[in-house]
């Protein structure tokens, strides 16, 4: 019974438990315990509610606010504390500034005495110095650095230390006593020239100027001496290297940077390989950066296997960050570098892969940077594909880092490649695939020829039309409904023909995702593999596939892909899943995959080369409209076919499905050159903030650095060319009358500029034209005529460089016109209308714009064919002494006439009040020279004979070097006015201050690597306070989804207050940006941020499985993974952001979303790395 049960319990003590009962079993049998157990009672647990209630509620006596002693001494302690304003102020101990060095015998080494050292740099810090010799960070901050540390002082950029200031300035006191002799006596204008002639005659040059930065290195010699020059190499390959690659081998072994361009498959790893083996001989580090996170990816997999010791950085990714090599991407290595890493301090190498990648729009400026950013002690190796201007871009790096860069160009491709056209479409025509270009590289016109033939012979088109040109036919597009049909027979003709000749595995390219798809999908009655082939993929992917959880296995789009795989087929493109991706990259290696549909991105990927190539469609769109392919393009893709070691020659394949190709443009693809590296330097807001906060570093110095304004370096040899000249010239005597001379030569010039732009805008105004029509009367002055007469006989349609035909009147025998034009312009001040002195003749001339000083009010009546006729006649010397017709008689006397009748000169067309141009331009510009011909006659220097001639040739040497050294100042970078604008829009948002230094805002801006303006005003604007972490991570879903979807998300309330108004602080910054002279506008800045994946992300970071989301987007999976993953980094980047304003809250909401997104299918490990 109950009483029975709970009889005499005795009291408990506080280590006993409350029991005596003991339950037996599950019988629900109970004994009373009468004595203690062998072992003691078995383990149990309290119940905590009665343990808590016991504690806080029945004797709270414990806790100290009912300890009244205790309380006293506290609030004493508070209430009689001494204020101690120091112990605010927390100072680290300056650093030593001497040590001890220890003395030694010389001979036994013996120990004798210490002497006391000055240490120097002992206050140089991260946070204060760009120096190498700096005291190193905390070890937290070692990999990334930290945004508030100096970065190193890049190459090249080298100023003048303090000492070697004062050690100049001292020099400077020492006289020269063959150099700085003092040459003019005191009251003497002229001195004694102390220069020999010889030495004057030769203008030096400094080594500066005869430098070459890149070197080109001659690869047609074999390199007969390469095992004697490096008898241990630091790493050895299993087969003999190419001269390319022994010739880089040796320059590396040299320390020098190396420039590598060579075709797809050349073996370009191999220097790449040999950089990472010799710095783990010298202990050192190397870091290999590629474009892209897959390239990184399959790297790391590939120099794991070669070299143990290697390490990957990604945006999502840590894997042995001590490691000796360390493969990252790009941006990851410009971060490091900006936030002064400590890894750099022990760089060796830094490795460039893909740099044509240099040419992306959006990225290559990240390659600049990091280029720039580099200290002198890193050397550099870019890899490249075939570029025609190797040699500008490597002197572009050599003259920026100030060291030689070694150009070593292959144009030899291990397996040459040939080039069919395919017009086959069914069984009977499946063996129409003609040759165009052979392994050679001869382009075979005949064969086009043929080609052209046969399809037309076995295909004969129902409708067609020429096209003018040799023989070329374009075939009616047939109707849509059987475009895909049609699609389909040729890749089953085309693919069964390339199994029967053994020419898998391979890679179709196509610039379409769906097309991809629908292409492989229409090949379901294709298999290509064996029996042994199919366990053996089907293993690899059920193996590679175990990682994920159930559900995600189920997905569409893995069992798709099963179905195909097992067939050798497969799709590559962004809207693949990334694990997906993998595996079948991993098959297609293994040569498991016969036919694999891709887009362009799997030719950037490593290498994995085919047996075949064959290309869908020879146009592609690439964002504005549809274009052919560039060469670049087609070589970078059709250099997939050819495996070496395995192939003899590579095919490639172009599908004519709509008809056979024009030839011009077949031949411009294959045979054209490939696309220049191109500078994409442009500023970020990033970059300006990164820079501006180091003193030691301007962003104008990052500018004057880019490839875009490489051309600036080459005025140097002419400005020392110029300078030279200018000092031989006899100096100017500015006294007496010649006063003056200076400022009438910079008025004469102004007025001259300010004419001009007159004359231009009259005549291209409609009423100026009126004027200068047949018959007007001109005043003219050139080389030849000094305000002379003339009348317009014929004015030429060139709208550009428009010629006036007109006939002068001039001195009898002038009429060839010997003289020099008058350097001091005597027109401008002069208005005294030519009349000759002898009898009076004239000439017909051709006149420029600049040659008619002034339009006059006065027209003659003129018949201009009978006096250009008249005219011309006489020029031949039969006719030269004939008199001139009555035509050109009258008109040379009417004009005569009018020059007597006007002596102090004619009445002229103002072309405000008379041609009626209102523009500000023109009313300006006439108030300025009529101002500037007033003020000419008030010079004294004009009544000085030959004054002119001595200031002509002295300005215009002057001229030239202001103009060139303008050229290489800060004023002419091409960015600099857009610099200005973006820090004025830095001032008003308050990341900057008036004087440049970089406030709260700004240093948060640092942290983020894109759209920072909008991130960080969200982040002050506490946008995301009143959002859930996954409601957050749906908003900032913005900022990386960058695709047009048909879905319109289902959205809380609370998530679409947030999008207006993320959308109106986007809206307020792209006004702004307008307002301080940005060239895009709001509505451009606004559409850049895409909410067509936030409702996909919301529910993903609530917990909703993958298979799920997919239903609610029409976006590939691929593409939203990739969005998620890249969402995580803006997660991280704005946690570090809340880091430095000190929001806690939001930093915990951040770390909460991120924890929320990262699960399952999208954040499985690459199979690469694990």
């Amino acid at each position: 019974t109950p009483s029975l049960c709970f009889a005499d319990v005795p009291p408990v003590g506080p280590a006993d438990l409350p029991l005596s009962l003991l339950e037996l079993g599950c019988s629900g049998r109970f004994e009373l315990i009468t004595h203690p157990l062998p072992h003691g009672l078995p383990p149990t647990t309290l119940n905590l509610e009665t343990e808590v209630e016991k504690q806080f509620l029945r004797d709270p006596a414990w806790l100290p606010i009912h300890d009244t002693d205790f309380v006293f001494q506290k609030f004493l302690k508070v209430a009689q504390r001494k204020v101690d304003v120091d112990s605010l102020l927390s100072c680290s101990p300056s650093a030593l500034p001497s040590g001890l060095s220890v003395v030694r015998d010389p001979t036994t080494g013996m120990l004798l005495d210490f002497t006391e050292v000055l240490l120097e740099n002992t206050g140089l810090s991260a946070k204060n110095s760009l120096s190498l010799q700096r005291q190193p960070g905390p070890p937290s901050e070692s990999l990334r650095g930290s945004n508030t540390n100096y970065p190193f002082l890049p190459g090249g950029m080298e100023e003048l230390s303090l000492d070697e200031i004062r050690k100049k300035s001292e020099l400077e006191e020492e006289i020269d006593f063959e150099k700085d002799l003092l040459k003019v006596p005191p009251g003497f204008k002229f001195g004694m020239d102390f220069t020999s002639k010889e030495d004057q005659s030769k203008p030096t040059e400094s080594p500066e100027e005869k430098k070459k930065w890149a070197i080109p290195v001659d690869i047609t010699f074999p390199c007969d001496d390469f095992y004697k020059r490096i008898p241990n190499p630091a790493f050895k390959w299993p087969f003999e290297l190419d001269v390319f690659q022994k010739q880089a081998i040796l320059r590396l072994e040299a320390h020098d940077s190396v420039f590598v361009a060579a075709h797809t498959s050349a073996g370009k790893t191999v220097v790449a390989e040999y950089a990472i083996a010799l710095s783990q001989k010298h202990m050192t580090r190397t870091i290999y950066t590629s474009p892209i996170k897959a390239l990184s990816n399959q790297k790391f997999r590939d120099f794991k296997t070669t070299f143990k010791d290697v390490g990957l950085l990604t945006g999502d990714v840590q894997l042995s960050p001590e490691s000796a090599c360390l493969i990252m991407t790009t941006e990851i290595l410009r971060s490091m570098l900006y936030n002064g890493s400590e890894v750099i301090r022990d760089l060796e190498w830094v490795i460039f892969d893909e740099v044509h990648y240099i040419n992306d729009a959006e990225r290559g400026v990240v390659w600049e940077e990091v280029l720039i950013m580099l200290p002198d002690h890193v050397s550099i190796i870019l890899l490249s594909a075939t570029v025609p201007n190797a040699l500008e871009f490597s002197e572009w790096i050599g003259r920026i880092k100030k060291k030689h860069i070694y150009v070593i160009s292959t144009m030899k491709r291990p397996v040459p490649l040939e080039h069919h056209l395919y017009t086959g479409n069914s069984t009977k025509t499946q063996k129409e695939m003609f040759l165009l270009v052979d392994a050679a590289g001869n382009f075979l016109t005949k064969g086009y020829g043929f080609i052209v033939l046969c399809s037309w012979s076995l295909h004969p088109p129902r409708r067609f039309f020429f096209i003018p040109g040799w023989f070329s036919t374009c075939l009616c597009p047939p109707p849509l409904y059987l475009y895909l049909y049609q699609d389909r027979s040729v890749w089953l003709a085309l693919l069964h023909f390339l199994s029967q000749r053994q020419q898998t595995p391979v890679v179709a390219f196509t610039f379409s995702r769906a097309r991809c798809d629908d292409n492989a999908r229409s090949l379901e009655s294709m298999d290509l593999t064996t029996s042994v082939e199919k366990a053996e993929i089907h293993s690899f992917f059920q193996k590679s596939l175990s990682r994920l959880r159930g559900g995600d296995r189920q997905l569409p789009q893995i069992l798709l892909m099963r179905d195909l795989l097992k067939r050798g087929v497969a799709v590559h493109h962004s809207g693949i899943l990334p694990i997906l991706k993998e595996v079948i990259e991993m098959l297609f290696s293994r040569g498991l995959v016969k036919v694999l549909f891709a887009t362009e991105t799997f030719a950037m990927g490593v290498n994995m080369p085919a047996r075949t190539v064959v290309f869908d469609s020879i146009r592609k769109h690439d964002g504005t409209g549809f274009r052919n392919l560039l060469p670049g393009e087609y070589i970078q893709m059709a250099g997939r076919a050819g495996r070496r070691g395995l192939d003899a020659t590579g095919t490639v394949i172009i599908l004519c499905k709509a008809g056979v190709h024009e030839m011009a443009d077949l031949h411009a693809m294959m045979m054209g050159k490939p696309t220049i590296l191109q500078s994409q330097f442009r500023l970020t807001y990033t970059m300006i903030l990164n820079l501006l906060r180091v003193e030691a570093l301007r962003v104008t110095d990052m500018m004057k650095r880019s490839f875009s304004e490489s051309h600036r370096n080459e005025h140097e040899k002419r400005i020392s060319q110029l300078r030279q000249t200018l000092s031989s010239l006899p100096p100017l005597d500015p006294e007496g009358q010649l006063s003056d001379l200076l400022p009438y030569y910079h008025t004469v010039a102004e007025l001259r500029v300010t004419n001009e732009s007159l004359q231009k805008a009259i005549v291209e105004s409609v009423n100026g034209l009126k004027a200068l029509s047949v018959g007007r009367v001109l005043v003219v002055n050139n080389k030849q005529h000094l305000n002379a007469l003339g009348v317009i006989l014929q004015v030429s349609n060139d709208a550009v460089n428009r010629t006036f035909t007109a006939l002068i009147i001039c001195e009898k025998g002038n009429e060839e016109g010997k003289g020099e034009p008058d350097a001091a312009s005597p027109h401008l001040y002069n208005t005294a209308l030519f009349i000759p002195e002898g009898p009076c003749s004239h000439t017909v001339q051709k006149l420029k714009l600049q040659d008619i000083s002034a339009i006059t009010v006065k027209t003659l009546k003129v018949i201009p064919d009978r006096i250009i006729d008249n005219y011309n006649k006489r020029q031949q010397p039969r006719f030269r002494h004939e008199p001139p017709g009555q035509a050109i008689s009258t008109a040379t006397q009417e004009l005569l006439r009018l020059a007597e009748a006007n002596p102090g000169g004619l009445a002229t067309l103002d072309p405000v009040n008379d041609l009626q141009l209102k523009s500000v331009d023109v009313v300006e510009g006439s108030m300025r020279l009529r101002m500037l011909q007033d003020s000419l006659k008030s010079f004294t220097c004009i009544h000085s004979p030959t004054f002119f001639a001595r200031v002509k040739e002295r300005m215009s040497v002057q001229e030239e070097l202001d103009r060139l050294l303008f050229l290489v100042s800060d004023q002419s970078l091409t960015l600099l006015p857009e610099y200005h604008q973006r820090i004025k829009v830095l001032q008003s948002l308050q990341y900057i201050d008036g004087g440049g230094a970089v406030q709260l805002k700004g240093r948060v801006a640092c942290q983020i690597s894109s759209h920072e303006l909008l991130l960080t005003e969200l982040l002050f604007e506490n946008v995301m306070s009143p959002l859930a972490p996954e409601e957050s991570a749906a908003l900032l879903s913005c900022l990386v989804f960058t695709q047009k979807t048909q879905v319109e998300p289902h959205l809380t309330s609370t998530l679409k207050e947030s999008i207006e108004r993320v959308l109106s602080v986007a809206r307020r910054i792209g006004e702004l940006q307008r307002e301080c002279g940005i060239p895009q506008t709001a509505e451009e800045f606004v559409g850049q941020f895409k909410f067509g994946l936030t409702e996909v992300v919301y529910c993903w970071a609530r917990g909703m499985p993958f298979a799920e989301i997919a239903l609610l987007t029409d976006i590939q999976e691929g593409t939203v993974v990739r969005c998620i993953q890249r969402l995580d980094e803006v997660l991280k980047e704005v946690r570090q952001a809340a880091r430095i304003v000190g929001d806690s809250v939001l930093g915990s909401k951040m770390e909460r979303a991120s924890l929320a997104i990262r699960r399952d299918i999208v954040f499985t490990a690459s199979l690469y790395t694990h």
